[in-house]
């Protein structure tokens, strides 16, 4: 009986710390002072979907131009290979 309550308690932790992950990454993404900043994306740490894919994560390649994460605004223009995505 112990066994099967840590269990359930190590799967109830699981679940919430996903989903306090996920939901802090929303966040920022909302924050004033943020800004999108393309080019210098690793692979699978995109922030949102492209002309590529749909989703967060799913960048193939590192350095791709299209790929962007937010960064807190002026941040972009002091990293090699960084642009600011132009609002649409």
């Amino acid at each position: 009986m112990e066994k099967s309550k840590l269990a359930t308690s190590g799967a109830i932790a699981g679940v919430l710390a996903l989903g306090m992950a996920v939901s802090s990454g929303q966040a920022l993404a909302g924050k004033p002072g943020m800004e999108k900043c393309t080019g210098i994306v690793k692979a699978g740490m995109n922030d949102c979907g492209t002309s590529k894919h749909a989703c967060a994560g799913q960048a193939k390649a590192d350095g791709d131009a299209e790929e962007w994460v937010y960064l807190p605004k002026g941040t972009c223009n002091k990293i090699v290979g960084g642009k600011v995505k132009a609002k649409k």
